[in-house]
């Protein structure tokens, strides 16, 4: 059993690089995102997945007022957008929107006043010094631009809390560790990848908890999908997706996430997958799953 534990992670870790292949659904709605600005560290965080990905350096306005607060959608994303005011193309060097730029919804200004953009000059960056944007290193935006979905929700703020702090008061989920036990066939179970909660969703590592309750496991490097063999299930799943395919036929479940490396499943979807029962007694906080081959 240890050596088909070994072959169920090893062949798990090599799916985490891979996106959606299969044409299941894949995360890509607006909310999945979240940009926050602090003017008083002059920094910009970005969240995917309820995760903390980057932070950056950024300069905002040369008055407290001229950068808005609040909550806009980045409406637009332009290349080489045009200084017109002085009449500078875009991707000129002399360019002080740099050639990357993303508009912000500011009081019906449909992005075409304030944005999230580059500079011509790298030494204003952390200091108050524009007309109202949000000016970045031109490496940095060139990295966060293709990232960004439209719709994305940017809050721009002048607050002593952290970034994760502003991102929950502003209604993201961010994810968390969870804190209770894991109880498998009787025996709790410490996971080199914690559980994670994200909103009111746990998530457990697939390659570890699959292994466990002993899963078969094969990887189609051409499909980019894992299979895995429980008992008489055969399920086929897609990482960063809400599909598996469960002895063929199409299961939805809420889509998994990539955490440190590890790909996880939601809990509630485990008990339809894989016929193991699970069991959340939230007042000894303890998930308790029942089933596979014992070890």
């Amino acid at each position: 059993m240890t050596g088909i534990v070994t072959i169920v992670s090893l062949l798990l870790w090599l799916l985490l690089p891979f996106a959606n292949a299969s044409g299941a659904a894949a995360i890509d709605e607006g909310s999945d995102q979240l940009i926050v600005i602090n003017k008083k560290t002059n920094k910009l965080a970005f969240f995917e997945g309820g995760q903390l990905i980057r932070t950056f350096s950024v300069a905002t306005g040369r008055t407290n007022k001229l950068t808005p607060e609040g909550s806009f959608e980045i409406v637009n994303k332009i290349k080489n957008r045009p200084y017109y005011k002085e009449h500078i193309p875009g991707g000129d060097p002399r360019n002080p929107l740099g050639d990357r730029w993303m508009g912000l919804d500011v009081n019906g200004t449909a992005g075409t006043t304030y944005a999230i953009h580059g500079n011509n000059n790298s030494k204003s960056i952390g200091k108050y010094v524009s007309s109202g944007c949000i000016r970045m290193y031109n490496e940095d935006i060139h990295w966060l631009f293709p990232q960004i979905k439209l719709g994305t929700k940017a809050v721009i703020t002048n607050s002593k809390l952290t970034m994760t702090e502003i991102a929950e008061n502003n209604g993201y989920s961010v994810l968390k560790d969870y804190d209770g036990k894991l109880v498998v066939n009787g025996k709790v179970i410490e996971l080199k990848r914690p559980l994670a909660i994200l909103g009111s969703q746990v998530f457990v590592p697939m390659r570890e908890l699959f292994g466990l309750l002993g899963a078969k496991v094969t990887w189609n490097n051409e499909k980019k999908t894992v299979t895995a063999v429980v008992g008489d299930r055969t399920l086929v799943h897609t990482p960063l997706t809400n599909a598996v395919k469960l002895n063929g036929e199409t299961v939805q479940i809420s889509a998994s996430r990539v955490i440190a490396n590890s790909t996880m499943l939601p809990l509630r979807n485990i008990s339809e997958l894989t016929g193991f029962k699970v069991v959340y007694d939230a007042k000894k906080k303890e998930i308790r799953v029942t089933g596979g081959a014992e070890k």
